[in-house]
């Protein structure tokens, strides 16, 4: 039998046996939509807090409010102030209010003394929602501050402007989609999770599987080349870490289409974007299946198999994600590094900046090269018979 005559009959085999399989489909299928629901989630809990506070206003909490009623009056001017919880760091902690002020009893005297006059505003920076309540209250209370200052020298007969030698402008060169960064970071690491996952059950079935099921001798007992076996495996592996890739891409591409425009921030993702995405993803999903077939056919049996390669997909996503984050420009050697490279470049296109050829074509080209050498690792093995009967 030919060469390739082996690999279409072997390649055909895996496409039928992962159709067949349960757990490939469900992975295939479903898990994809794991990251754009997210992402909805997230930016729908977003979107409703800054609803909340530009439409419905901001609900400021007040503890002690009869010690400075003239605080009290500039306040009820940019938000409603409501009274206090018993216990204000409780309240804030279990997240019964986003924020409370609380003005201590001695605040009249300091102010009329001429010292600095202390607050304390309780709020929990862990709690998103609770963002939009505390800037607005901080805001507020600046605004009062630099009021009051302002009156103290007038009254003194000084000039505001004299203590303020320095007028900063704030130029805000960011992007709507550079706005959006923070969860941005998060696509390219649910587009390497897909990868992973799509192609997993087949590739773990179609050697260890096999192995168990004791079908993989026949196999190698048959008039085929060893390296059309191996590489039909990795083919087959391919699709489903292809439909897994698609279906996530498809996801995060609808996503944004039901974003309200008040959040500030664009993540439009047009067809030209999404087919670059797709492209720059095809590296990956080689490597990412020459990688989960030679591990598999190198593991000691199924469950074996099943726990190295669920670790071995977080080892390429966690760094993108990680690095995504950062505001600094990554230096030009990490585009040379397998799945790194193609995810800088994805982050790159989601925040609109600039990408050269040769960032996407570094990237590429290193994937490719490992796809090559672990391809080959893989024939070896396949070739030589071991560990695949001896484990």
């Amino acid at each position: 039998m030919s060469w390739l005559r082996s690999f279409r009959v072997v390649f055909a085999k895996e496409i039928l046996e992962g159709i067949r399989d349960r757990r490939a489909l469900v992975a295939a299928l479903f898990f994809p939509f794991l990251g754009p629901a997210l992402l909805a989630v997230m930016l729908s809990l977003v979107s409703q807090s800054s609803r909340r506070a530009d439409e419905e206003g901001v609900d400021l909490p007040v503890a002690g409010r009869e010690n400075a009623p003239n605080l009290v009056h500039f306040l009820e001017q940019g938000a409603r102030v409501v009274a206090a919880p018993g216990d204000p760091e409780e309240a804030v902690r279990r997240g019964e209010v986003d924020v409370v002020l609380v003005i201590p009893p001695g605040f009249g005297e300091a102010l009329r003394a001429g010292r600095p006059a202390a607050v304390r505003l309780v709020t929990d920076e862990s709690r998103q929602q609770a963002r939009p309540s505390a800037a607005a209250a901080e805001h507020l209370l600046a605004a009062w501050s630099r009021q009051t200052a302002a009156q103290r020298l007038v009254v003194r007969g000084i000039h505001p402007a004299v203590v303020e030698p320095l007028a900063v402008e704030r130029v805000d060169v960011s992007t709507p989609a550079s706005r959006a960064a923070s969860l941005l970071a998060t696509i390219p690491f649910f587009l390497v999770m897909a990868v992973f996952t799509g192609g997993m059950p087949v590739a773990i079935d179609a050697t260890a599987g096999e192995r168990e099921r004791q079908s993989l001798e026949p196999l190698f007992a048959a008039p085929l080349p060893r390296s059309a076996l191996a590489l039909a495996k990795m083919a087959g592996a391919s699709v489903f870490s292809s439909l897994a890739l698609l279906e996530t891409a498809t996801g995060f591409a609808l996503v944004p289409l039901a974003l309200p425009s008040r959040l500030g921030f664009s993540m439009h993702l047009d067809l030209g974007i999404v087919t670059r995405i797709l492209l720059l993803c095809l590296p990956m999903v080689a490597l990412s299946s020459a990688l989960m077939v030679t591990l598999a056919a190198r593991a000691r049996n199924f469950r074996a198999a099943q726990t190295t390669l669920s670790l071995l997909m977080l080892v390429p996503a966690l760094p993108g994600m990680a690095i995504g984050l950062m505001s600094a420009r990554p230096p030009p050697s990490l585009y040379a590094v397998p799945f790194l490279g193609e995810q800088l470049v994805i982050t790159h296109l989601l925040r609109a900046e600039d990408v050269g050829p040769a960032q996407a074509g570094l990237s590429a080209a290193a994937t490719l090269a490992a796809t090559a050498l672990v391809a080959a690792l893989a024939i070896r093995t396949f070739e030589r018979g071991q560990p695949l009967f001896d484990a």
